[in-house]
């Protein structure tokens, strides 16, 4: 009885590190997506910041001739 209790904890242990081992890769996979949409955000923001500026640029060239 006490050998079927072992193998029967041996195995759920077993189950219990592939499971672990599993979500530590689903979470580097994780990491790696933030990472690039932090730089693809990044990237937007400057280009949104370049826009804006432009457009205020054009807008202070109209008040200048208006």
């Amino acid at each position: 009885m006490s050998l079927e209790l072992l193998s029967k904890l041996e195995t759920k242990i077993q189950t219990t590190l592939e499971t672990i081992e599993l979500l530590k890769m689903e979470l580097e996979e994780e990491k790696q997506k933030t990472s690039a949409l932090n730089a693809q955000n990044q990237q937007l923001q400057q280009e949104l910041n370049s826009w804006n500026e432009k457009v205020t640029g054009l807008v202070g060239l109209l008040n200048s001739e208006i």
